[in-house]
């Protein structure tokens, strides 16, 4: 990849940074699609090279939450021991579908199928309620265990889990408040990335240089977008992406059958 090639993925990155801070879900589901599409990487190349840019969100991401108290120290350990187990599960899978790029596409515009929808009712049809307030994430020691087995398997498998995944989780099925459950999650998701990462560098699917410059970037551009967020209407903003992200679960999806959109 030349300089220029370089740059554009360092400000790619950066996008996504922005837009992950604004909807708390992490810069992977930009970084993703972007180096799929936009740079043409392969699909375990772009699932590879992804899984290692999150190490840059995740990390900075979960540092600034420290600071701010939004981090339930004692859910940490184990929605992060259990997500490794699951990334090593899952990073076993993807290393018998690495032959078959195509069908890694196609689970993954399934997975963007149910982002998708999510942000499209939530922007459309849910009624934003009032910030929960808490300092702790509720919920049995056991059930966050099988949480992180769960997405981190996922992870393992498409390069996806942190906010993508954990965030909604501790939402809707641990009743967190919105705060708790993203500093969470990016603290618990460290480990995942780190792992997974080391499993993708050694299946010989992540370009290294191009990992390191989008995470920067991607870094960078979440501490403005996080900045961004009082200014915004969430509902508006899911909304809009809600309708993205279909687009890009259509395009994996029929890239599959041989179609191209």
């Amino acid at each position: 990849m030349t300089a220029v090639g370089y740059a554009v993925l360092f400000a790619g990155g950066v996008v996504a940074g922005v837009i992950g801070g604004l909807l708390g879900t992490g810069g992977c589901v930009i970084m993703l699609p972007m180096a799929r599409f936009g740079f043409g990487f392969s699909p375990v190349m772009a699932v590879g090279t992804t899984i290692t840019a999150v190490i840059f969100t995740a990390s900075s991401g979960a540092i600034k939450h420290l600071r701010l108290g939004n981090v339930d120290r004692k859910t940490v350990p184990w929605v992060a021991a259990f997500g490794v187990i699951g990334v090593i599960l899952g990073s076993f899978v993807f290393g018998y579908l690495m032959p078959y790029g195509s069908l890694i596409d196609l689970i993954v515009g399934l997975a963007f199928i149910g982002l998708a929808l999510r942000m499209l009712y939530e922007g459309f049809f849910l009624k934003e309620m009032p910030a929960r307030e808490g300092e702790v994430l509720p919920g049995k020691r056991s059930n966050k265990g099988l949480l992180g087995t769960v997405i981190g398997f996922l992870t393992g498998i498409i390069g996806l889990g942190g906010g993508y995944a954990l965030v909604p989780s501790f939402i809707y099925f641990f009743n967190a408040p919105v705060k708790i459950a993203i500093g969470t999650s990016m603290a618990s998701f460290i480990s995942m990335a780190v792992v997974g990462s080391g499993f993708k560098i050694y299946q010989g699917v992540v370009d290294i240089p191009a990992g390191i410059i989008m995470g920067i970037g991607a870094a960078i551009g979440a501490f403005f977008g996080a900045g961004l967020v009082p200014k915004i209407r969430a509902s508006t903003l899911k909304a809009l992406f809600g309708i993205l992200f279909l687009y890009v679960s259509l395009k994996y999806i029929l890239r599959f059958f041989g179609i191209h959109i």
